[in-house]
């Protein structure tokens, strides 16, 4: 264990009477530094979730990062969609009425371009496509954005994980300057996980949970990240994170999700979180002081 593991235990203990406490006033206790801001699936409270739209709306809002979901169609492409199934963000029910339950991975990537992913959010969204994650890239890159790729539901995809670097690195993102801060992957699935830093240790990892103070030492070999939901954070639990060093030498970080207030924002960024993952980018940069 780390030596600054010595004081994780202690710190987890205190984690859950945290939670009872009152939100830490205005700057107290509040790092110096702001929490990184991560556009949740684009900035996807302004425009339909995962769509190109989203990404440019996150560009217009002057944030730098985006996170997305990738899934893998019946043919083998890869394309930017949160749901397995295809029925809350798509119009597939009108288009293919007789393709219950309308899985993702029942569907070439031919048959999912023809679908609208916009009309559900807006009128104004109408006839946007479900990405694939090459344009996705490609417009990411376009904004010089930063990516947070979450590999969704992987258990239903094998192999997905070799197949998501191979478009990375024939899309560029696998050079050093993406590598060095453009670029993390993250799952819920530790198996997922280990395997894109078996693959390619170079690329920095996340895991979307909340493991056990007791099992961080075993995360920490393979994920640079431990990211929760926000309702599952603590004081202590983040300083028990930030107690062990990930694979690439320097301590692990906390990105919670999914935070949408101010007054959230300012709370988890009280606990030390080092990044925000939330549909309201604009909101929660704006509930910190600018540096």
């Amino acid at each position: 264990m780390h030596a600054r593991a010595v004081a994780a235990t202690t710190a987890a203990l205190l984690g859950t009477a945290a939670l009872l406490l009152p939100a830490p006033a205005a700057g107290a206790g509040v790092r110096a530094e702001r929490p990184t801001v991560i556009a949740h699936r684009g900035a996807s409270s302004y425009a339909p979730e995962n769509t190109l739209a989203a990404v440019d709306k996150a560009a217009e809002l002057g944030v730098e990062w985006v996170e997305n979901d990738v899934q893998r169609t019946k043919d083998g492409e890869l394309v930017v969609i949160h749901d397995d199934n295809l029925k809350r963000t798509t119009d597939a029910e009108e288009v293919f009425p007789g393709r219950s339950p309308w899985k993702v991975k029942d569907f070439t990537a031919a048959e999912i371009a023809r679908l609208d992913a916009g009309s559900w959010f807006g009128p104004e969204f109408a006839g946007a496509r479900v990405p694939t994650l090459q344009q996705f890239l490609d417009r990411t890159e376009s904004h010089r954005q930063k990516l947070l790729l979450e590999i969704k539901n992987p258990g239903l995809y094998p192999g997905i994980e070799q197949q998501i670097l191979k478009v990375l690195g024939d899309e560029g993102w696998l050079d050093a300057s993406h590598l060095a801060g453009r670029l993390i992957v993250q799952s819920f699935s530790a198996d997922s996980v280990r395997a894109v830093h078996d693959l390619l240790p170079t690329v920095k990892t996340g895991f979307l949970g909340t493991p056990s103070v007791a099992d961080l030492s075993r995360y920490a070999a393979f994920a640079d990240q431990i990211n929760p939901s926000y309702t599952t954070v603590s004081p202590g639990y983040v300083s028990s994170v930030h107690a062990f060093d990930g694979p690439h030498g320097g301590p692990l970080e906390v990105f919670t999700w999914t935070v949408n207030d101010a007054d959230t924002a300012r709370q988890v960024a009280g606990y030390g979180v080092d990044g925000i993952i939330t549909n309201s980018p604009d909101v929660v940069r704006d509930a910190f002081p600018a540096a």
